[in-house]
């Protein structure tokens, strides 16, 4: 499936205040991996990413690491450190390879503090990515190991616009929290029902409609917080 190549910020930003913005920002490639900033240091850069997942993890001390949120081409994952001096206690890897338009952290602050509708849209990114957050606090504590997997999957889909997903197990079991033959049962159970193509290292989504019908409710929650992101304004008068 072709991408275009787009961040839903930067597309409400131009579509406001015009194109010249993205002069400023230098595409970059980010490779499967990549080390968007680490736990207690101050991002370098802002990623504006355009295409790709990444994934802010959370390094527990029994050296298990779980996914505590994820950004794609909504956003970028280093808005939250705009609010304050708090150095980010997560660390924000690429998932799935991308791409994103880049400035330096420094001049993104300067703009940030300096255009009104900059930070309006920033601070609207941070609201929602709060509210994902706290929906997925009572989804892990309430709903099984399928229905979130079915839900997660659903995301990652929304996010890199393709159905063809390059998921490693690990990773899957990081999404879950769970153990690795949890995340197995899980996925075997989606493939059996038609659902999804599952193989090591690659996830198919072959059926969306009845991935959405398995998922647990906290899909429509978010999925709608997702489409109307940038949609209104008006509260910001």
């Amino acid at each position: 499936m072709a991408q275009t190549l787009t961040n839903l910020l930067l597309d409400e930003y131009t579509r406001q205040a015009g194109p010249a913005i993205l002069s400023r920002f230098e595409p970059v490639p980010l490779p499967f991996k990549t080390n968007l900033f680490r736990t207690g240091e101050r991002p370098r850069y802002v990623n504006f990413m355009t295409s790709g997942l990444s994934s802010l993890i959370a390094l527990l001390d029994e050296g298990i690491a779980v996914e505590v949120a994820m950004i794609g081409h909504e956003g970028c994952a280093e808005a939250v450190q705009l609010l304050g001096p708090e150095l980010p206690p997560r660390d924000c890897m690429m998932q799935v390879p991308g791409s994103a338009l880049r400035m330096p952290m420094p001049e993104f602050t300067k703009l940030f503090e300096e255009d009104p509708l900059m930070r309006r849209l920033v601070l609207r990114l941070v609201q929602y990515q709060s509210l994902i957050s706290n929906q997925l606090i009572a989804c892990n504590g309430q709903h099984d190991a399928v229905e979130r997997l079915a839900r997660w999957l659903l995301m990652v889909q929304d996010r890199i616009r393709d159905s063809d997903l390059p998921l490693t197990q690990e990773f899957l079991s990081e999404m879950l929290g769970a153990r690795r033959s949890t995340v197995t049962i899980s996925a075997s159970s989606l493939q059996r029902a038609g659902l999804i193509e599952y193989r090591r290292g690659h996830i198919r989504i072959i059926d969306r409609d009845g991935l959405t019908d398995t998922a647990c409710e906290c899909y429509g929650v978010i999925r709608k917080l997702y489409d109307n992101l940038y949609k209104d304004q008006s509260a910001f008068g």
